[in-house]
């Protein structure tokens, strides 16, 4: 349990950039901080530099990753679109009634965030995304598709984009307000999101076992992501 709270820490800081994509990290300033032995920093270090978010120097120690470049968005969105409308075109083939459980339940969850009042559930909304496309996944069937999802981490490192975005918003580089503007509609507390209504859409799909709208909802889900994160992306790199 001391491993997996100093990994749930370490992770969280990356992605709230208390640690600085590219900035060192230091093992005996974790320890001191977290009040930990360099044991389980360490341990944490190794499952983070497989999430892709720290990368393991020869000689230094660790690094936080930098955020996606835009050749890196464009392969995780093109790899999304490829094996994610065939999960969930698959999932209403296949899946099994505990499947179908998993998927309302992780809907009505994100339906008490909606309704929740928070003046910010946009990273609760980035684990309910995470949960339902991994529920998709594994209700295609296919473990390999699963894994292959699960390995990408694509909605750690969206909401590292979406972080350094939102530190941004006065910068005049990155277009000022467009954060808002743009991840408003789709995460807002206070009316149903419309990320929340593309959900229930797939899932409504597979669960009608009607494969070709599942598989072509998702595509279009996908390509909606990709449009609202493409522009932050771009911003980010130049500005760098």
């Amino acid at each position: 349990m001391l491993a997996d709270g100093t990994y749930d820490a370490i992770k969280a800081m990356i992605l709230d950039h208390e640690i600085s994509p590219g900035e060192h990290v230091g093992i005996d300033e974790l320890s001191r901080d977290l009040s930990v032995s360099q044991t389980p920093v360490r341990e944490a270090l190794a499952r983070l530099e497989s999430d892709g978010l720290v990368s393991k120097i020869p000689l230094r120690g660790y690094q936080a990753t930098d955020l996606l470049s835009v050749q890196q968005f464009d392969e995780l969105f093109q790899f999304r679109a490829l094996i994610e409308p065939w999960a969930a075109s698959e999932a209403a083939r296949r899946s099994t009634r505990r499947d179908i459980e998993a998927l309302e339940a992780e809907l009505n969850r994100a339906d008490r965030i909606s309704q929740s009042g928070a003046s910010s559930t946009y990273a609760d909304f980035v684990e309910h995304d995470t949960r339902l496309h991994a529920l998709v996944a594994h209700a295609s069937g296919n473990s390999f598709v699963e894994e292959a999802f699960i390995r990408t981490r694509c909605h750690m490192h969206l909401f590292r984009v979406y972080k350094a975005s939102a530190d941004s918003e006065g910068d005049e580089d990155l277009q000022g307000e467009f954060v808002r503007d743009m991840f408003a509609e789709y995460y807002q507390s206070g009316h149903r999101p419309l990320a929340l209504s593309e959900h229930e859409a797939i899932v409504g799909a597979i669960t009608g076992g009607d494969g070709e709208r599942a598989g072509a909802l998702m595509l279009q889900h996908i390509e909606s992501s990709r449009q609202r994160f493409i522009a932050a992306v771009e911003a980010l790199n130049a500005k760098a």
